[in-house]
Order: C-alpha cells, then sequence, then structure tokens
C-alpha cells in the first residue's frame, strides 16, 4: 500500500513538472523610447530586438526562453540590476555606466561594441542668447547624470575651455529633460537625436555638434554579457552575438537605411530625425559590433577620465574587460571579417572596410 502511493505520487509529480528546465536568457537596454515605449534606437541593438533576430537563433530550443527589460533608468538603473543578478546580457550599455560598474565589482565581460561615433547634441530655447558651448557658463544645462552623457558632455566642456564647475548641471533623464528645455526650466540640454524632430518644428535650436568636433568626441555603447553565464553557458552567449552581427550587418547595409530608421520610429520618434541624425554619414559608421583600436582607446580614456572626474575611486582594467572570442567567431561564420570600417585610436580611418568598397564600386 505505501509503495503504491509513493508510485502513484511520483507519477502525479512528473505530469506536473515541467519536461525540461526553462533557461532564461535576460537581455537589458539603457533606455525606452518615447512614453517608456518599450523600443530602443540609434544602435544594431534595437533593430536585433524588433526584428527579434535572438529569439530566431533558439527557435529550436524551445526551452530557452528570451526577455528583454526596457531601463528608463538607462546604465546606472541597469547596473543595479546586473548587481542583483536579474540581468545576463547588458546590450547597449554605454561607456561611463559600464566602467562605474566594473569598478564596483560587477563581473561582465565585453563582447562587441554596440555603438560608436554616437554624436552630442546641445540644444536650447529658440530665443535664446546661449549660441555655442563657451556661452554655457553660469547656465542650467540639464543632463542625465552618471550615463555615458555626462562623460561625453564633460569632454565637450574640457575641449571648449570649461568644466563642470562653470555650469549649474540638473540631473534628469532624457525625457524629463525634453520638456524642462521645452517649458524654460533650464536654459540647455545635452542629447541625441531626440532633439532634432523638435528642431525642425522651431521648438528648440540645435547650436553645437560633436559631429563637427574632435573625432573623439561623442559617445560609445557595448555588448556585455555577465562573466556567471557566460562560463555557463557559452553557446547560448555565442548564439546571442551572432544575431547582434546579424542585426548589425542588416543596419550596416545602405540598402535598409530607410528602414533602419522605421525600426527606430517604434520608439516614438520620427524616421525623420534619424534620416536627419545620419545625413552624410554612412549607416557602417556607428553601426559596427567590432573592437578596435579606436574602441579600445576610448574605453581607456573614458576610464582615466571618471577617475579623474572623481565619479569611480580606482583604476580599472580595461585590456582583461574585452572578450572578443564570439565576435570574432561571427564574423567569421557570417563571412563579416573586414565588412566594417576600422579606426585608429585618435579617430582617423585605417580601413573603408568591404561595405565602404562596395558602396564605392556600385557609384
Amino acid at each position: 500500500m505505501k509503495l503504491a502511493y509513493i508510485v502513484a505520487l511520483a507519477a502525479g509529480l512528473a505530469a506536473v513538472a515541467p519536461a525540461s528546465a526553462e533557461t532564461l536568457l535576460r537581455i537589458g537596454y539603457p533606455g525606452t523610447g518615447l512614453d517608456d515605449r518599450p523600443f530602443g534606437y540609434g544602435d544594431y541593438i534595437a533593430i536585433g530586438h524588433v526584428k527579434q533576430l535572438v529569439e530566431a537563433e533558439f527557435k529550436d530550443q524551445p526551452d530557452v526562453k528570451v526577455t528583454w527589460t526596457f531601463f528608463r533608468g538607462a546604465g546606472p538603473a541597469l547596473n543595479e540590476s546586473l548587481a542583483a543578478g536579474q540581468l545576463d546580457f547588458a546590450a547597449g550599455l554605454g561607456d561611463l555606466p559600464a566602467i562605474v560598474g566594473r569598478s564596483r565589482g560587477l563581473a561582465t565581460e565585453f563582447l562587441a561594441s554596440a555603438g560608436s561615433h554616437d554624436p552630442l547634441y546641445l540644444a536650447v530655447p529658440p530665443n535664446s542668447s546661449i549660441h555655442s558651448v563657451e556661452d554655457l557658463r553660469d547656465h542650467k544645462v540639464a543632463q542625465f547624470r552618471g550615463t555615458n552623457l555626462q562623460i561625453a558632455t564633460d569632454r565637450v566642456l574640457e575641449a571648449h575651455g570649461l568644466s563642470e564647475k562653470n555650469i549649474r548641471f540638473v540631473s534628469l533623464d532624457s525625457n524629463a529633460a525634453t520638456a524642462a528645455l521645452v517649458s524654460g526650466n533650464v536654459d540647455a540640454s545635452f542629447g541625441g537625436s531626440e532633439y532634432l524632430d523638435l528642431a525642425k518644428h522651431g521648438v528648440v535650436k540645435i547650436i553645437y555638434s560633436t559631429k563637427n568636433d574632435n573625432p573623439t568626441l561623442g559617445r560609445n555603447s557595448g555588448l556585455y554579457v555577465t562573466a556567471d553565464f557566460e562560463k555557463a553557458h557559452p553557446d547560448y552567449t555565442a548564439k546571442v552575438v551572432e544575431a547582434f552581427v546579424k542585426a548589425a550587418h542588416f543596419g550596416a547595409d545602405e540598402a535598409n537605411r530607410q528602414d533602419v530608421f522605421e525600426i527606430w520610429a517604434k520608439s516614438g520618434l520620427p524616421a525623420e530625425s534619424f534620416a536627419t541624425d545620419f545625413k552624410d554619414e554612412r549607416l557602417a559608421h556607428r553601426l559596427s559590433p567590432v573592437v578596435d583600436d579606436y574602441i579600445v582607446a576610448r574605453y581607456k580614456d573614458q576610464a582615466e577620465r571618471a577617475k579623474a572626474y572623481g565619479l569611480i575611486k580606482k583604476d580599472v582594467d580595461i585590456d582583461s574587460w574585452f572578450n572578443t572570442k564570439y565576435l570574432k567567431q561571427a564574423l567569421t561564420d557570417q563571412k563579416l571579417e573586414h565588412y566594417w570600417p576600422t579606426f585608429d585610436a585618435k579617430g582617423q580611418k585605417l580601413t573603408d572596410g568591404e561595405v565602404e568598397q562596395t558602396r564605392a564600386a556600385t557609384n
């Protein structure tokens, strides 16, 4: 009787238990679209999300479930989630928050560049007396503190003879900064392509862009995996990188220019803003997964500046952070080893890449 009960109980438990253990593959993205829409923009990560390319890599593995979380609090909020063990991948995480996280012991590995040469725009009210970066002295300026926007802004100020001590900064996220600028609660705001549509309609005026300045200015971001996940699931990590390289390839192809802008428009920003943002610029210039001398130099420089500015307390080992074996394999598998242009540490182009050579041959 007792044996029969145990057998029956075991059979019942087997009936309700899952056939196989589910593996969650948790991706975090540092930002949202307008009105907190769960869509990114401006990078190939957002393309991979909309086209569900990561999910496609696991179509034959129903036990793997891919989840995405979009953080309105950007990099700092994503770092908190990483520290709490709630994410496996940080996709598109900006350089400063990633460096801060590493300095505080977050065990991540840098898999690929997720964006580079991302320009910074300085927006002011249309009737403002501010006409240059130098004119910002003693004014109230919105800045998303703790994100890659902060250290990028600091570098712009430094290049124009100013520092944070000369500015009255107000820490606001992108949506709040835009509202504060339009309402007149701040005198200026540093940001990205979110200001271009407002400028088109005369709501704000763009008075400066890093696109016309030193090529090492601007913002950079990366694709990261937690060390624990990579160690436990190297095969899954490889698939994720394969997916995002496919996204980058799609995004870098000029034949897909309008499609890319329409994908980003799911964020709530109009496609026309991205057309303006990328005017006279090739998509491949920014949408590249390649870790070249430029990327390595930028992260080393940003780490040094973060310490000098008091944003971190100790040196950060950058060289050991890069784990590009998965990227190299994905590029080889997809025959894209020489597809993207590469740049030296000072931001000067070293090679055009096959994407540029193909364009030149067809012109």
